[in-house]
């Protein structure tokens, strides 16, 4: 069973009402779930919130939950206020971001593309790491040198001289040899490795299952990763690995939030979630890089001016203090003379409230941030 909502929707497990875009009924199973995981929440910014015994509100993150009772649970983008939204067009709108976010680049959709976009999010995000790791077998997986030790019956590479000597008359026609194979398993194949068995595991459209059984087959001699996320970080970014720059940032997010056993206990599922504030500075980051003028620079969360100056009055040298570090979201920096501080906001304007008191739903703690640091920059 799948339920469609909108940011900051309820979900109830009462099945008087009846469900929306802005409802979704749960099963009393999957409420006491989100409750759950609620409590073993990670992130900077709250899941959800406890609206009485029997709802729960959703607050500005958006991606796809599974509890595991088989329950889904979608949450799109909310892009316009008490007005019913397609959601194969809020799909698209959150695939743009998430492909901006992760830097990939954009390619043009095919019909397959546009009826994927009906998919769940996590059978998205599987089909576009299928889709590079077929364009990386296709090209052709790179290979490199493993050193090998091991016992044999025949002379292959080096031996070694200490172990040998060492060697038991039983075992005389035994060799401890050394030599370097040529072989795919290597790190970063295996990391992908790892990847595709997650996806294979979790997938259940039919195309991205035949897909990924096919992928496996041409990946069968390369061993999967224990302990995946800790070794991401030896990945190489070379120029003999350019071609694994697209299905790099796929993989990361498989092996770090496809993870079904990202929970500990009993009560386990699967967390597929972006906060849309974050999201949607990426993607704008992405939109004002495509924009700007030739020699403008524009450097995200710049940090190297202060609120104020301080100048303790217990000192004789008159020494200054930088206090409270400004951290916009965007500097823009066209010349010497000429910048521009950017404070990005995921906020829907609210079209009923014009009045001066009202300002269309817009805070003063919305824009007093930004101010700030436009006078102090």
């Amino acid at each position: 069973m799948s339920i469609v909502v909108r940011e900051y929707a309820t979900l109830t497990c009462d099945t008087v009402q009846e469900s929306s875009m802005d409802l979704g009924i749960v099963s009393p199973a999957t409420f006491d779930w989100l409750l759950e995981l609620q409590q073993g929440w990670k992130g900077k910014a709250e899941l959800l919130s406890i609206e009485g015994k029997k709802r729960l509100k959703l607050c500005s993150y958006v991606g796809y939950l599974q509890s595991p009772h088989g329950e889904a649970i979608e949450i799109l983008p909310k892009t316009e206020r008490d007005v019913p939204e397609e959601p194969a067009n809020l799909r698209q709108l959150l695939h743009r971001m998430l492909r901006s976010a992760l830097g990939v680049k954009h390619r043009e959709a095919s019909a397959a593309d546009l009826l994927r976009s009906r998919d769940p999010l996590h059978e998205w995000v599987i089909g576009q790491f299928l889709y590079e790791l077929a364009e990386l077998v296709r090209r052709g997986l790179r290979f490199d040198y493993q050193n090998i030790e091991e016992e044999s019956r025949f002379i292959r590479g080096r031996l070694n001289m200490t172990r040998q000597l060492r060697q038991s008359p039983g075992k005389a026609t035994h060799f401890h040899i050394r030599y370097a194979e040529f072989s795919p398993d290597r790190l970063e194949n295996r990391l992908i490795k790892t990847a595709l068995d997650v996806a294979f595991k979790l997938t259940t459209a039919h195309k991205n299952w035949r897909l990924a059984n096919v992928l496996s087959q041409h990946l069968v001699s390369i061993t999967s990763l224990q302990q995946p996320l800790r070794q991401f970080e030896r990945w190489q970014d070379n120029k003999m690995m350019q071609g694994y720059i697209s299905i790099k940032p796929w993989c990361r997010l498989i092996l770090e939030q496809l993870n079904p056993d990202f929970q500990k206990g009993k009560h386990r599922g699967i967390a597929l979630l972006f906060p849309m504030e974050r999201l949607f500075e990426s993607y704008l980051k992405t939109c004002l890089q495509q924009h700007l003028v030739a020699g403008a620079k524009l450097i995200p969360q710049a940090s190297r001016r202060h609120l104020l100056r301080h100048i303790p009055s217990s000192t004789s040298n008159n020494t200054s203090q930088n206090w409270f570090a400004l951290q916009p979201d965007f500097l823009v920096i066209q010349d010497q003379e000429h910048s521009a501080v950017l404070d990005a906001k995921w906020k829907l304007l609210d079209q009923s409230k014009t009045t001066s008191k009202h300002k269309y739903g817009i805070q003063q703690a919305d824009l007093t941030r930004c101010s700030r640091m436009v006078i102090n920059t």
